[in-house]
């Protein structure tokens, strides 16, 4: 949604280099993974074949050490979820079950959705309103209970929890994205 395979492609035509797509190497067909080992020794063979490439992604276990210290330029993407969110959306509408061209082989274009809730540990917090819409929906639900109504209110009895409250949900639901690969 940030827009690297475009950009890496423009930079590889204007530069005149090979460009390599991480998620071309990391993925196999069916979105299966491939093991670490092998991607990295492609990636190997693929910046050791040619004295200048552009690469995109964001795979540390791909070589980004080495990534980072034989570039020449380095472009970080960086842009907010409102931004990128549409872009996958409209990318996902427009490209709906077939391969791009920075896709692995057999790994048509899909969007995925997983619905999370932070339980801020609040016993009368009633989730079965949501359950059923996932389920009735067929979307995988996952409930992160944490004990941040305890820390916020009698542990720190904060005056005003907004900020405190919201910094530690986000947390929360970062690293439940991380878990389930999102």
């Amino acid at each position: 949604g940030a827009g690297k395979s475009t950009l890496a492609q423009q930079l590889g035509q204007a530069y005149g280099c090979p460009v390599l797509h991480l998620d071309r190497v990391h993925f196999l067909p069916g979105w299966q993974e491939r093991p670490d080992d092998e991607a990295r020794a492609l990636v190997a063979a693929f910046m050791d074949g040619h004295p200048g490439w552009v690469i995109d992604g964001n795979y540390r276990e791909l070589l980004l050490q080495r990534r980072l210290q034989e570039a020449d330029r380095i472009l970080f993407l960086n842009f907010p979820r409102r931004i990128c969110l549409p872009r996958v959306l409209g990318r996902y509408i427009q490209n709906r079950g077939k391969v791009r061209a920075s896709s692995a082989d057999g790994c048509p274009e899909k969007f995925d959705l997983e619905a999370i809730t932070v339980d801020l540990g609040n016993p009368d917090f009633d989730l079965s309103h949501i359950r059923h819409l996932c389920e009735t929906m067929q979307i995988p639900y996952t409930v992160v209970k944490t004990e941040i109504a305890q820390i916020v209110f009698e542990e720190r009895k904060e005056k005003n929890p907004c900020s405190l409250c919201a910094n530690m949900r986000k947390g929360a639901l970062n690293d439940a994205g991380k878990k389930l690969g999102c």
